[in-house]
């Protein structure tokens, strides 16, 4: 047995590399072979922004694309809540601050609609008690309720209205 060289046994480290680089490339597989699955888009993975529609004011034509206010709009013919956020009112509001800023509100929520395609992320409720969907709005995973927020149009919805009128001058 002279000149038979053993071979070196696997270390831990390179024994279980195959296997779990089968395992990862396995999941990548599944994750994109079922993308647009409700597991893709629970886990957020491989989503895409596909819905976009042409969206108007709503007027008194039929609803069907059209931005109600700042939190609200149709798509599609079905009426939809921005879930994660809360805008100024303009058909009822309770100052003209809160007026003018629901304008603008429903204004730059058109502005955000019509700019680009967009994903609609279903919460822990599928309707309100008012029978809308409840919807958080993304474009690139970004909220475009957050953009309102950010902009001084919206308040982060904490499950009640917050007032537009006490600072009111």
């Amino acid at each position: 047995m002279i000149g038979r060289i053993a071979a070196p046994s696997p270390s831990r480290g390179t024994r279980f590399a195959a296997p779990v680089l089968m395992l990862t490339l396995f999941t990548a597989l599944i994750l994109v072979a079922s993308k647009g699955s409700d597991l893709a888009k629970a886990a957020n993975i491989g989503s895409a922004d596909v819905e976009q529609a042409d969206f108007s004011i709503c007027g008194r034509a039929r609803r069907i694309n059209c931005i109600v206010d700042g939190d609200t709009f149709w798509y599609r013919g079905e009426k939809i809540r921005i879930a994660d956020i809360n805008t100024p009112e303009i058909s009822r509001p309770k100052c003209a601050l809160e007026k003018r800023l629901g304008i603008k509100a429903q204004q730059r929520l058109h502005n955000l609609m019509n700019a680009d395609r967009f994903s609609l992320v279903q919460g822990a409720r599928n309707r309100d008690r008012y029978g809308r969907l409840l919807r958080t709005v993304k474009r690139g995973g970004r909220s475009l309720g957050d953009i309102l927020v950010e902009e001084g149009l919206a308040h982060i919805w904490h499950g009640r209205r917050e007032s537009w009128c006490d600072n009111a001058v």
